[in-house]
């Protein structure tokens, strides 16, 4: 299933991804750190949902609160709420 998530406090606006099976299947950011964001993506491509929150979820970005990974562990726990 396609899910979009609209980050807060972070440099990217949007993340798109999917999940098939409790797997991470494609994430795709909107803005921010194009290398970095890219990367991320392709290291959680394949993982299990559960997993990819419990490593990103938490992570801080500078002074900010949040950062793109721990948006991208937000959306994914907001798409295993609402199913």
């Amino acid at each position: 299933m396609k899910y979009t998530y609209n980050t807060k406090g972070v440099c990217s606006s949007t993340i798109t991804f999917e999940i098939e099976n409790d797997i991470v299947t494609s994430v795709q950011f909107v803005g921010g750190c194009n290398g970095n964001l890219k990367g991320i993506s392709s290291l959680v491509v394949g993982m299990k949902v559960d997993d990819v929150i419990g490593r990103l979820e938490g992570i801080r970005c500078g002074f900010k609160s949040t950062s793109c990974p721990d948006q991208l562990a937000k959306a994914l726990t907001a798409a295993k709420q609402n199913g």
